[in-house]
C-alpha cells in the first residue's frame, strides 16, 4: 500500500487561489483534490486522460467547446472523455472543492509544461 497524507501531498497552484493536491494513484489512474475561489475558471483545454470530476463543496460548472454547460452541486459528478475540450469554473459565491480522477494517471507536468 502507498499512503499519501493530505498535508504531505504534492501541491500545485496554477493560478492564485486555484490549488491542486496529488493524492494516491498510479500510472493507470490519479486523484487530484482541488479548490477554486468564486469566479475562477480553468482555461479551455483537453488531454489524453479520461476524467471524472466530483464536486465536494460549492458549485462547479463544466463548459464544453460546443457551448454547452453542466453545473455540479455537492456530490454530483461528471465524466469527461479523452480529448474532450472543457473548462471547469466555480460559478458559486463561495470556495468550491472537487476531486478529479484521471485515467491514465497524470502529473502536474500537464499544467507546468503546458503551452498557452
Amino acid at each position: 500500500m502507498d499512503h499519501v497524507a493530505f498535508d504531505d501531498a504534492e501541491t500545485y497552484e496554477p493560478d492564485e487561489g486555484w490549488m491542486r493536491a496529488a493524492l494516491a494513484g498510479s500510472d493507470q489512474f490519479s486523484f487530484e483534490w482541488f479548490e477554486k475561489p468564486p469566479g475562477h475558471s480553468s482555461p479551455m483545454h483537453d488531454h489524453e486522460n479520461e476524467q471524472v470530476c466530483l464536486c465536494l463543496e460549492g458549485e462547479l460548472t463544466l463548459h464544453a467547446e460546443d457551448g454547452t454547460s453542466l453545473t455540479l452541486e455537492q456530490y454530483d459528478s461528471a465524466f469527461i472523455e479523452s480529448w474532450e475540450t472543457h473548462a471547469v469554473e466555480n460559478t458559486g459565491d463561495q470556495r468550491a472543492v472537487g476531486l478529479d480522477v484521471f485515467a491514465p494517471g497524470r502529473s502536474f507536468d500537464f499544467w507546468t509544461d503546458r503551452e498557452e
